[in-house]
């Protein structure tokens, strides 16, 4: 995430933080707020998760086939501590097999302990150089994986223009989706998406998102034992 930020620090600033948290609304309707949520990583510390501001909570569980976030088990924890819905995700490297990479990211996050109403996602921001079939391929790949193994649907996490330039067939996965340049909640999905779930509007002391959904119905997105 932070590699993302750092591309779109600029537009964040002008854009995200200075605005109203509130829902997109028409002009005779009244706004309305949005439930918050902050994602964080190794490069994320001082996180106050029970302050009573956030209604969910998303940490960094692993990278590629090797790489484990060293903050993930601690902030996993303390998000459900919290009483927030939770979500890990994974940083996902198309120069690498998929399968093996949606592996060691449910290994980590089992050992953490998977419960009733926990987020799975797959961030992708860079394709490794490959062109947009292989990398939509690939995604297709690593999603279509972890829902086999847990029943869960997972997110798409990405830019905007990311998303709308690779996601080519992946509409029918929950969007999580980071424009820097739209206030919270002000965006469009990007094709081939009808609508996002979460928006990731700037990138200043943390990624700061906020959610269409209300906490019940994000928990209703998570892992559910039965559907196993």
């Amino acid at each position: 995430m932070k590699r993302l930020a750092k591309l779109l620090v600029t537009s964040a600033i002008a854009g995200g933080a200075m605005f109203h948290l509130a829902a997109p609304s028409n002009a005779a309707e009244p706004p309305k707020p949005l439930p918050q949520g902050v994602d964080v990583s190794t490069y994320d510390r001082g996180v106050d998760w029970g302050g009573g501001r956030m209604a969910f909570g998303i940490a960094k569980a692993t990278e590629g086939t090797g790489h484990d976030d060293e903050t993930f088990a601690a902030n996993w924890a303390k998000i459900r501590q919290s009483g927030l819905v939770r979500g890990a995700y994974h940083y996902g490297h198309p120069k690498n097999d998929p399968v093996r990479e949606a592996d060691h990211f449910l290994s980590v996050v089992n050992a953490a302990g998977l419960q009733p109403g926990d987020l799975l996602m797959l961030d992708l921001e860079s394709t490794d150089g490959r062109s947009d079939q292989q990398v939509n391929d690939w995604a297709k790949r690593w999603l279509d994986h972890v829902q086999q193994k847990t029943g869960v649907k997972p997110f798409f996490y990405s830019s905007w223009s990311f998303a709308q330039e690779h996601g080519k067939g992946l509409g029918g996965y929950p969007l999580w989706v980071a424009h820097y340049g739209k206030a919270p909640g002000r965006v469009t999905a990007p094709s081939p998406w009808k609508e996002w779930t979460i928006h990731q509007y700037a990138s200043t002391d943390h990624d700061h998102n906020v959610s269409r959904l209300s906490a019940d119905q994000l928990r209703g997105l998570g892992y559910n034992p039965a559907q196993r």
